[in-house]
């Protein structure tokens, strides 16, 4: 039964459900899903999920790393270059110095309203499609957590400056670049950008979209492998059978209530997830080869 995980690094141009109709060609598989989309002009770390592995999409790291480039000058609809343009202004004259003194702002916990060119729902319906029609959105602002801000590089002439971000999930970096660009009086967009790790996985790990073409598919992370960050607990051969009807098992013990725990089978492969309910019981939440 195929079941992992495919680390993709998404080309420009192509949209988060283009390659997952891209990996369920080359597999041979209906079920699959990604974790967390990518825009289309946006390259980098895509997580495929592959069969029963789509179910572990939960339970996998939620933090974000990219690298982007920022225009200073100009702001847009979508709040990067792929959108329209809506007012064009002059830059001030900054040193590195300045632009880390504005960064300082976005460190940390903070509230940031998402672009309304995006997939938030509003009122039922994606962001993205109502501003399309031509609604006026001023979507709310949603609390995120930027971890690690740091100016790589900053070109004057350009008005455009190089960040490394590492994020909470829900972080928008257009809406970075735009708020940085306000905070500076002179407006911003992104200029382009490319994540770097997403759901505990990095570059390192991915495979470009041509890797799909061979003759034979690469391989995939074991869910084992994807879900390490976890603690785990292994089966003997006497609990399951009644792991496999969903019973709750003796373990976690110095777990904090609700952790969220590997199971692991007696033969050493990945039986499900449960969650710490009670002191020593575990809840079994997702069940792989359920009896019945």
């Amino acid at each position: 039964m195929t079941c992992g995980f495919l680390v993709l690094d998404k080309p420009a141009g192509l949209s988060s459900h283009g390659c997952v109709s891209r990996v369920r060609r080359a597999y041979g598989l209906k079920r699959v899903g990604h974790g967390g989309t990518l825009d289309p002009a946006v390259t980098g770390v895509l997580p495929i999920a592959l069969g029963p592995a789509t179910r572990l999409l939960p339970y996998l790291s939620g933090e974000k790393a990219y690298r982007g480039r920022i225009q200073l000058g100009l702001s847009t609809d979508s709040d990067d270059l792929e959108g329209t343009p809506l007012q064009q202004r002059p830059w001030p004259d900054l040193a590195s110095a300045d632009l880390e003194r504005a960064l300082e702002r976005f460190r940390g916990p903070i509230a940031q309203r998402p672009p309304a060119v995006s997939a938030v729902h509003v009122n039922g319906q994606r962001a993205y499609k109502l501003a399309r029609q031509g609604e006026q959105l001023n979507l709310p602002p949603r609390p995120v957590t930027i971890h690690r801000l740091e100016l790589l590089a900053w070109d004057p002439a350009l008005g455009q400056l190089e960040l490394l971000v590492r994020c909470s999930a829900g972080t928008y970096i257009r809406s970075l670049a735009r708020d940085l660009g306000e905070l500076l009086g002179c407006g911003g967009c992104l200029a382009s950008l490319r994540r770097t790790e997403a759901l505990g996985f990095d570059l390192h790990q991915s495979v470009p979209l041509e890797a799909l073409d061979q003759t034979t598919p690469p391989a995939l992370v074991s869910p084992l492998q994807a879900l390490a960050h976890l603690p785990q607990h292994q089966l003997g051969h006497g609990d399951l059978p009644g792991w496999r009807c969903g019973r709750s098992q003796p373990g976690g013990q110095g777990l904090a209530l609700d952790t969220a725990v590997v199971v692991v089978g007696p033969d050493g492969n990945l039986a499900g997830m449960a969650r710490l309910q009670s002191e020593g019981q575990l809840q079994p939440r997702l069940v792989l080869d359920a009896a019945g």
